[in-house]
């Protein structure tokens, strides 16, 4: 019987390895423990004499690959060049033993004529409802499940969305690291830039961007000046100089994932405030459970992934506008305390990690590379004559 899968991984990623340690990172750390990763970066355009890959050694097992190519360099150039580096990248590697596994459906443009063993689409979000997604995203998204093996869903809702799409897709909502995260419940050091704000202390930890809810920020910071608002994370793709600014909102900066556990203990309430529209139709955010683990009550937007299964069990607070989320924190400032409602976060979180999350995605892809096998007949000696 046939129970493992190959053991080299090429991972093509739309996000930077060291941008924000989340889904992607989770899941690939599990896999260099029996394999090696090679996570493979969007390009950055460098000017070299020469396209080339650099690989930097992350951990035992995982390297990152940059490819440097020139600056000005057309779509099509990119896909030419792309491919030519990935032919010479498995020039002294077997393709036909790795896992392809894939975060952004565009590399299909340059990879799709590989074979390799086993072909994952790992859809965490749908980035054609992303600002500034290439025009022909969902066309090549076809190319490759059309390809793929096995195909996952960062959430429910996505997975409604794209269940009809393919014959072998599975939902895989956020996990948690409970260890880390759990360590919130503890009484730990402040950093220094935060503890110097005093006061209730609402924060949010992400990438602020086209989803983030500007306006509802910029209401609540300037209806209750005694609430401080913590925000943390980078910057991208919306003009910081238009993010509402006032001396209870706090722009903290983009922080570690070491960091996370020791600013969320210092909260009183964890936000998501998210506005609803494309881009956050099918999100499923990492940092709901996250939250949760720290021990934080969760007031967020009506994140239809975040209402069915959380708000639905009572595990947090849903403001559907900026009335409602400000009475919704003001409820779970005075619930924080409620130990039944801990008790309930923690049953419902006792079987998700990233472990769990791994070793299910483990079994299913056992299953495909077992099906991809021929069966050969042995013939016992005694039976031939």
């Amino acid at each position: 019987m046939i129970t493992n899968t190959p053991k080299d991984l090429l991972c093509f990623s739309h996000l930077r390895w060291d941008f924000v340690f989340q889904r992607p990172q989770h899941l690939m750390t599990r896999f260099a423990e029996r394999g090696n990763v090679y996570f493979l970066e969007e390009p950055v355009f460098d000017n070299p004499d020469k396209p080339y890959l650099s690989f930097k050694k992350k951990q035992a097992g995982l390297w990152v690959c940059l490819p440097h190519l020139p600056v000005g360099s057309t779509p099509d150039d990119i896909i030419k060049m792309m491919n030519i580096l990935l032919v010479t990248f498995f020039e002294k590697r077997d393709c036909s033993n790795f896992i392809f596994w894939y975060y952004t459906p565009m590399a299909y443009e340059f990879s799709g004529m590989f074979a390799p063993a086993i072909t994952v689409y790992d859809c965490m979000d749908e980035l054609a409802a992303f600002a500034f997604a290439p025009p022909n995203i969902k066309y090549v998204e076809q190319k490759l499940l059309q390809k793929a093996d096995l195909v996952f869903t960062g959430g429910v809702s996505l997975y409604e969305a794209k269940k009809n799409s393919h014959h072998n897709i599975h939902a895989f909502p956020s996990s948690i690291d409970k260890v880390h995260f759990g360590a919130a419940r503890n009484n730990i050091t402040p950093p220094a830039d935060q503890a110097a704000i005093s006061g209730i202390k609402l924060g949010f930890y992400g990438v602020i961007d086209e989803r983030f809810d500007q306006e509802l920020i910029r209401e609540i910071a300037n209806r209750r000046p005694d609430w401080h608002i913590i925000l943390i994370g980078p910057v991208v793709k919306i003009n910081p100089s238009k993010l509402p600014t006032a001396d209870n909102i706090h722009y903290l900066g983009a922080k570690s994932y070491n960091e996370l556990p020791a600013y969320l203990s210092g909260w009183d309430v964890a936000m998501i405030p998210f506005l609803l529209n494309e881009s956050t139709r099918f999100i499923s955010p990492t940092k709901t459970p996250e939250y949760l683990a720290a021990g934080k009550p969760v007031v967020s937007s009506a994140i239809r992934d975040v209402v069915a299964p959380y708000e639905e069990m009572g595990l947090v607070s849903i403001g559907s506008d900026v009335e409602l989320f400000i009475a919704a924190i003001e409820y779970e400032l005075t619930n924080s305390a409620d130990r039944q409602w801990l008790k309930s976060v923690d049953e419902f979180l006792a079987d998700k990690s990233w472990e769990d999350t791994f070793s299910s995605m483990l079994q299913l892809m056992q299953k495909v590379w077992k099906e991809s096998k021929p069966v050969v007949l042995v013939r016992s000696l005694k039976n031939v004559s």
